[in-house]
């Protein structure tokens, strides 16, 4: 069928060229396209026709008249904002006819956007945020078009344009971040930001500040150019700036009013579980249809959970986090800062606002800014409003790094100021606690007569002036027991302890927490070797004593030291008896056989480390000495059930089955020891060789678990002697009640 051309462009012509695409079959014939686009191309190209004689219509009215609102505009707006709708809507399904509607879209709003009615700037928009989301269009075509249309005056455009510019950044890196894109939108904002017009630039750090809070923009690159937003000649963009980083704590607790209705019922609902019946259900029980809605339902439960969990991990996380930990050059940023404070005429609101920020990156960073503490020290009396804004600000802004020479002003106006007896109790209480953070993070300010002096406000019958008193006690107990007097030491758990001096610096040699480590290990290879004595032991007790024919299996050496057990085991069997006639001795006779018997036993003992020198042979020599010593055990464990049943025996015979027990235990004893002294070198070895060994993920691990077991005991051990004390004086009463 021959393309029919539309006549010119006037009103008449377009309206009579939209044939049946009149305004309210629009919905229905976009219905119809989308079921079945090739049948209705020619329409489709018909309303594209009446769309450009639209526009141009449109154009013409607006150059013609001063408003485009007088004569028929209404009608011709009205007309095409719906066009652009259904066109957006049905671009998708027809790309090559469609192909220059973004730009015909984007082109009338860029040139027409302040002289355009609301509801046309609105319908457009809505189109073009359409085609953006159908992927017709890309973000960073239409970026700065969506920047523009938040300054036209419209709130209802400006609510939409910053909604989908967060929406589509967000969605864009839901899965996985792209670098390439994400720098390119994020070079078009900062030059907005870095703009001098105002309302351009705000908008721009809006932006910023909204993606970063949501950790979409999670960078470097965005932290830093917040940051540079508070040297902005604007000072509505620095103050904005400034808050930011101060209340990032807060803002970034708040919920996400943007999310989706599921995903606010979950997070409402924290205390959501799964139980194993709806799991069942989603998997098992129901339609098709109804199994995946159930699923469905399932898997954003699931999500919400894990996001729940994550929050409570972030939240639970000891490690704090602000923007200015991300700063490229921390120094100069708090310099520039300084210096515009020093200079700038704004109220006492923003100048304290712009100190804790410098007092933050100071202390953040360790930094040395010298002329930060005499402009402190202005505002440091008892009277200044906000003064306890002040105080902490200087407190931050005190670290070990700081010359004490610098601070020292500042800390004596505080002590003067603050903590006398003509003050209020309120301030004295609030005097000795900065006093005592300041002295934590510097130590070196205190000296004795000024210590001894603080702590007797303890007598106070202030309750929070007493307690500022004790814990400045017990910080310098802590780090100086030497300053304070001897009656308030206590029992400090470092006598000795004292202070760093100004830029002394510890060097670790080696990992913190290895020796607990070190400690652990050694702990479990003595209870390893514990066990091994005692099974050898229980093998041992389980030798029984040997058969009368042994004896000449034996080596020389082992029968010559038998024959000397036998002699020994005659001679104390006579002494024995000797011992059992002779009751009747003196104390001084008893106690020389006790001298003598020590004496034999240190000469036993010197025997026995003699053998066992001697039996530090080669590895060869001690598995023939093992394996005859079990081939003996073995024979007497053949022997041992005639033996108890031959009781008509020779006490002679008995005597050397004992001799014979005596000298294997004595063979096995010099064996297993050689064999413990070899296993220690190996084990020295091994520990030699492990102190220069690249501690594992695992190590570092088993490191932190005996951390907290340590800490733990710690604290617990306190607890525990509580507990015994309060018994015993329970006990104490219940027995004096007893006794009256």
């Amino acid at each position: 069928m021959p393309r029919k051309h539309a006549p010119a462009f006037t009103p008449e012509a377009a309206s009579a060229s939209a044939g049946a695409g009149q305004p309210h079959n629009l919905p229905v014939l976009q219905a119809k396209m989308k079921r079945d686009p090739e049948g209705y191309e020619e329409e489709l190209r018909q309303l594209h026709r009446h769309f450009e004689s639209s526009v141009f219509l449109f154009r013409q009215q607006a150059a013609l008249a001063t408003t485009s609102s007088s004569g028929g505009g209404g009608e011709v707006a009205k007309e095409l904002g719906d066009l652009a709708l259904f066109l957006a809507h049905v671009a998708p399904f027809y790309p090559d006819d469609l192909d220059d509607l973004p730009e015909q879209i984007g082109g009338l709003l860029d040139t027409n956007a302040r002289g355009l009615p609301p509801g046309l700037r609105t319908h457009l928009v809505q189109a073009l945020i359409l085609l953006v989301n159908r992927k017709i269009v890309d973000l960073e075509d239409t970026m700065e078009l969506f920047m523009e249309l938040q300054v036209i005056g419209d709130r209802a455009v400006k609510k939409l344009a910053f909604s989908h510019i967060v929406h589509s950044i967000r969605r864009m890196n839901q899965k996985h971040k792209n670098d390439t894109r994400n720098r390119k939108l994020q070079n078009i904002l900062f030059k907005f930001l870095q703009a001098e017009e105002e309302s351009r630039a705000k908008r721009a750090f809006t932006i910023l500040c909204d993606l970063h809070r949501r950790r979409v923009w999670f960078d470097e690159r965005t932290t830093n150019a917040i940051c540079d937003a508070c040297f902005h000649p604007s000072s509505r963009i620095m103050i904005a700036a400034v808050s930011f980083l101060l209340g990032y704590e807060n803002a970034e607790q708040e919920d996400d009013s943007d999310a989706s209705s599921s995903e606010d019922e979950a997070d409402q609902n924290p205390q959501i579980l799964l139980s194993k019946q709806d799991v069942y259900k989603a998997n098992h029980k129901g339609t098709a249809a109804s199994k995946k809605k159930k699923q469905a339902k399932l898997q954003r439960v699931i999500r919400s959970m894990k996001r729940q969990q994550r929050k409570s991990v972030e939240e639970a996380g000891s490690s704090y986090y602000s923007p200015l930990t991300y700063l490229k050059d921390a120094q100069g940023f708090a310099e520039k800062l300084f210096s515009r404070l020093q200079k700038c005429n704004e109220r006492f609101e923003v100048r304290m606002m712009m100190l804790k920020v410098i007092a933050r990156t100071i202390g953040l960073h360790h930094l040395v800014l010298l002329n930060f503490y005499p402009y402190l020290q202005r505002y440091v009396q008892p009277h200044q409003r906000d003064v306890t804004t002040l105080l902490a600000a200087a407190v931050q802004a005190c670290h070990d790094m700081v010359p004490p020479d610098a601070v020292e002003p500042l800390f004596k106006q505080i002590v003067n100021q603050f903590v006398h007896d003509k003050s209020r109790l309120e301030v004295i209480a609030v005097g000795l606690n900065v006093v005592r953070e300041i002295c934590m993070r510097m130590p070196l300010m205190m000296n004795e007569d000024l210590l001894q002096d603080l702590v007797l406000y303890k007598k106070s019958h202030e309750k929070a002036v007493s307690i500022a008193a004790r814990s400045l006690i017990t910080l310098f107990r802590e780090i100086c027991p030497s300053l304070l007097v001897k009656k308030d030491r206590g029992r400090p758990v470092d006598p000795k302890a004292r202070p760093k001096a100004f830029g002394e610096v510890t060097v670790a040699s080696d990992v913190p927490g290895a020796e607990l480590l070190d400690e652990s290990i050694s702990s479990e290879r003595e209870g390893s070797d514990d066990e091994s004595d005692a099974f050898d032991s229980d093998d041992e007790t389980a030798l029984p004593s040997a058969p009368p024919g042994t004896e000449g299996n034996m080596e020389g050496s082992d029968a010559n030291k038998l024959d000397a057990n036998e002699d020994t085991n005659e001679e104390d069997e006579a002494s024995d008896d000797d011992g059992g006639t002779d009751e009747g001795q003196d104390n001084s006779d008893n106690d020389s056989d006790d001298i003598d018997e020590e004496l034999d036993d240190d000469s036993d003992v010197d025997a026995d480390t003699d053998m066992s020198d001697e039996d530090n042979d080669d590895d060869e020599e001690l598995k023939e000495s093992i394996n005859g010593s079990e081939d003996e055990g073995s024979d007497q464990d053949e022997d041992s059930d005639e033996g108890d049943k031959s009781n008509g025996s020779s006490s002679k015979v008995q005597k050397r089955k004992l001799s014979d027990y005596i000298g294997e235990l004595n063979a096995a004893d010099a064996s297993l020891r050689a064999l413990k002294r070899l296993a220690g070198a190996k084990k020295a070895h091994v520990s030699s060789d492990e102190t220069g060994k690249i501690l594992s993920d695992e190590d570092f691990k088993r490191i932190k678990e005996l951390k907290v077991c340590e800490f733990q005991m710690a604290n617990s051990f306190p607890i525990v002697m509580f507990k015994l004390q309060s018994w015993e004086c329970l006990l104490n009463e219940k027995l004096l009640a007893s006794k009256k």
